[in-house]
């Protein structure tokens, strides 16, 4: 399931780049005033294809919005499979906090890397 919401999200993001390469941007009608001529001529008609463009676009932006809200889903389900997966993990042994040094004079001396606080 996780792998077929992750085909969609990715194809949402294509087409979403495509849909918006696509429509033309507002100074274009600008150069139509002045006669620019042609623009009754298109397959959307006079108007263009601003509407379905736009309409398209928020389409496909609701199922990428989808599609990142069930990843997400997805992704926190799995996060806590894997947290609770090291609860019953065993610790590893303790070791000492210091290391004796032989003294040639028969008394054994300690030292410490810790702090010491007097």
């Amino acid at each position: 399931m996780e792998s077929l919401i992750l085909v969609l999200h990715v194809l949402a993001a294509v087409v979403i780049i495509a849909l918006v390469l696509l429509q033309q941007g507002k100074g274009a009608d600008a150069g139509a005033s002045f006669g620019g001529g042609g623009a009754s001529q298109t397959v959307f008609g006079s108007q263009g294809g601003g509407g379905f463009f736009g309409k398209m676009t928020a389409l496909f932006a609701l199922v990428f919005f989808l599609t990142s809200f069930g990843l997400a889903f997805y992704a926190s389900e799995h996060a806590k499979n894997v947290s609770g997966a090291f609860d019953h993990v065993p610790s590893a042994p303790q070791v000492e906090d210091s290391v004796s040094l032989p003294d040639l004079g028969g008394e054994k001396k300690t030292t410490s890397d810790l702090p010491v606080t007097e």
